[in-house]
């Protein structure tokens, strides 16, 4: 009798045998082979000449594809903005110790963020909502951030409070960003080029939350804007929280007025003011709602 095993063995031993075995090898004869002797799938050096740049572009596209596909991760939410946002309890503490120095500079700019801050608790909020009202969906939504510290660690932060998964999109940066402590850990990526990174922002999602932020919110923002204006990606909900900012910030009447955008591309995307608020438009959105018994699935946002 012939055993299966025997059918089905790899005729060639892989890439992770190979390049253990030249390590072994190396190791053995205390050897520091040439460059060129390298495996070049090994070689460090190699990778990161200019040259390479295409095949690590593909790499990290591919990537967080394949861990996301393993994970049966299918439809996500995006939660933007700004990482200078701090969670209620830390903007009071800084409310305090600036009145019991008497720094009056200091106060106002304290009070601002705890004014601020009333987004990071929105954000925190509605992440809880998507964790727990899907997390039982035989497709779940996940909640997927930057990864980073202000209104990307509220996201990450509800979400683990309800006992769910999320992912962080973590990038590199002149000054380091480091990972916020409530990211899933076989979700948390790291990219070097921006332009893939925003890749996977919008591959599996099925809403986007913007939350005020400074140029980062602002190029994820009008990135996405752009995309389902042109027609490159499917129409769904854009959520920006925060009317009186928003208006503030961009004059979307003024891009009409002069012909810049056409009328109804300012219905692209909705205003909010609270979690609740988000979560009933994406609830009418996708017909949660109405999957019952927890079997049922907000969409597929490939």
């Amino acid at each position: 009798m012939i055993r299966s095993d025997k059918l089905t063995a790899r005729n060639f031993p892989s890439a992770q045998e190979e390049a253990e075995q030249q390590a072994a090898f190396d190791a053995a004869f205390d050897a520091n082979p040439p460059p060129a002797y390298r495996l070049a799938f090994t070689d460090t050096d190699f990778l990161v000449r200019p040259e390479l740049r295409p095949v690590r572009m593909q790499l990290e596209l591919l990537k967080p594809e394949l861990v996301q596909q393993e994970l049966d991760i299918q439809s996500t939410v995006v939660i933007f903005g700004s990482a200078r946002i701090a969670d209620r309890e830390s903007a009071q503490a800084a409310v305090d110790a600036a009145r019991a120095a008497k720094d009056e500079a200091a106060l106002q700019r304290a009070e601002r963020r705890l004014v601020m801050s009333g987004y990071y608790e929105e954000a925190r909020k509605f992440a809880r909502l998507i964790t727990e009202h899907t997390k039982d969906f035989a497709h779940p939504l996940y909640v997927v951030t930057g990864g980073g510290p202000g209104i990307m660690e509220a996201g990450n932060r509800g979400a683990h409070e309800a006992g769910g998964r999320s992912i962080g999109l973590n990038i590199v940066l002149p000054h380091e960003q480091r990972p916020n402590q409530y990211i899933t850990p076989e979700l948390c990526f790291r990219f070097h080029y921006f332009g893939l990174r925003k890749m996977h922002f919008l591959i599996r999602s099925v809403a986007l939350a913007a939350f005020p932020g400074g140029y980062g919110t602002l190029d994820e923002l009008f990135e996405t804007l752009t995309l389902i204006q042109t027609g490159k990606c499917r129409r769904r909900p854009i959520l920006l929280f925060g009317r009186d900012f928003w208006s503030r910030l961009i004059d979307f009447e003024l891009l009409i007025d002069t012909g810049m955008i056409s009328p109804g591309d300012e219905q692209l995307f909705h205003y909010v003011e609270t979690a609740d608020e988000a979560w009933a438009l994406l609830m009418k959105e996708y017909d949660i709602g109405s999957t019952a018994n927890g079997n049922g699935s907000a969409g597929d946002g490939h």
